[in-house]
């Protein structure tokens, strides 16, 4: 197994936006288990439904209807563009990803995907091809019928600059852009995005599917142009090929503006995937699509085991039910544009970058010369703000970005710990 810290911690006990370890050491979680924990750890709201539900019914597989599936399904399709009205359950973003694309494939009649370096869509044997980090790919074939294209980063990348970002912080790069709407960048990461198209697909089809997250989470919370996905969701739809927006990290609210990732990029897909905080860390997600992409599994027999448990469905509309009724976009919107700005005041040439939207934050450190922040150094920030009652994730292909993605429960208060900590931290490793 992989831990974060050089003296790993056992957890014991979580509440709320806190965890506890063995040795009753209380934490600020600014990770939630990895971007799952939404609403908050042991939230008394979802507990109580899954307790009530464990003494009615556990399982029965899907060859049965329960009520809570199906409360589930129309509860969840009423935060989605009209279209967007058949569920299917499964138990992980890699499976919900995985019949994204063999929807698409099996819709279109074609095989050959496009997908965006940089990119983390799961570690199923199919999906590992689309998920286009090195450090997470093993040698064995996986990669087939699955391409990609320039990740366009604007922080990174050839081209971008300080309007290009839907964030309340931009890169501190100068920007070409002659405004906000006429992102230079978004052209041309567009244009390579065009040149994949031609050279890499057949000419009178193009690819059979899309797929990108709305934010690149695993890849370091990186943000595209603003004109990007927008270019990019035509550009495919035009050609017949489906459009699949991976919200597994970015949806129910976390963003703040929306509750879906894809209406902030004001982009429509064909199908949406959802995992992680759709179950609060219950194991769950599911793939949303229209009736008529969904109608191509009549040709054979689809079915998962687990998809639609009754226990799953009854937590997955307390999640909802809880976002609702805590306010808890608002919340995302209001705390997170809060913490970027205090993130983006920390005065050190160890910061590269700070990037994000809503809850949904990443800090890229780097050294004094302007390089990747080497891995002792960041694993020795890791390790300190650690000790000081926080925990961050971490990510990007060279584990240099601090991901923090906490319970969307957080306060403004949470929010002065850890930007002390994170402050703390990084000042003394610059000494």
């Amino acid at each position: 197994m992989v831990t974060y810290y050089q003296k790993p911690i056992l957890i014991e006990k979580g509440s709320m936006q806190f965890l506890y370890d063995s040795n009753g050491k209380k934490y600020l979680d600014m990770f939630g288990g990895i971007v799952t924990v939404s609403v908050g750890h042991c939230h008394p709201k979802i507990n109580e439904a899954l307790k009530v539900q464990a003494d009615k019914l556990w399982h029965t597989t899907s060859i049965y209807y329960t009520s809570a599936m199906f409360e589930y399904a129309e509860k969840l399709t009423a935060t989605m563009p009209e279209n967007l009205s058949v569920c299917f359950f499964v138990n992980s973003g890699s499976e919900a990803n995985d019949l994204a694309l063999e929807l698409a494939r099996l819709y279109t009649g074609r095989f050959d995907c496009l997908t965006v370096r940089n990119g983390y869509h799961g570690m199923t044997q199919t999906v590992a091809g689309a998920t286009n980090l090195g450090n997470w790919k093993q040698p064995l074939p996986s990669g087939f019928g699955l391409l990609k294209t320039m990740c366009p980063d604007p922080y990174s990348g050839p081209w971008g600059g300080s309007k290009c970002r839907d964030s309340p912080i931009q890169t501190k790069r100068n920007c070409d852009c002659s405004s906000s709407d006429d992102c230079k960048a978004g052209k041309e990461y567009f244009r390579q995005f065009e040149e994949c198209l031609q050279f890499d697909f057949p000419a009178a089809t193009g690819p059979a599917a899309f797929l990108a997250e709305s934010i690149q989470g695993v890849g370091g919370t990186v943000q595209y142009p603003k004109t990007f996905l927008p270019k990019a969701y035509d550009a495919i739809q035009k050609s017949g090929g489906i459009c699949i927006a991976d919200e597994v990290q970015t949806g129910f609210g976390r963003l703040g503006s929306h509750y879906w990732g894809f209406q902030a990029n004001d982009v429509k897909p064909d199908i949406v995937t959802m995992a992680k905080g759709m179950g609060n860390g219950f194991p769950m997600g599911a793939v949303v699509t229209t009736p008529e992409i969904a109608s191509v599994l009549k040709s054979a027999l689809y079915f998962n085991t687990f998809g639609g448990n009754p226990l799953a469905s009854v937590v997955g509309k307390a999640v909802l039910d809880v976002i609702e009724e805590e306010k808890l976009q608002e919340n995302c919107e209001k705390v997170g544009t809060y913490f970027l700005k205090e993130l983006a005041a920390i005065d050190s040439p160890l910061i590269g970058d700070v990037r994000g939207k809503g809850l949904m934050i990443g800090v890229e450190l780097i050294d004094e010369n302007g390089a990747k922040m080497p891995a002792s150094r960041m694993a020795n920030i890791f390790e300190f703000i650690k000790d000081k009652g926080v925990l961050t994730g971490k990510g990007g292909r060279f584990g240099n970005v601090l991901r923090i993605k906490p319970p969307m429960c957080i306060t403004k208060s949470d929010v002065d710990q850890a930007i002390d900590a994170i402050a703390e931290a990084i000042k003394t490793v610059q000494k």
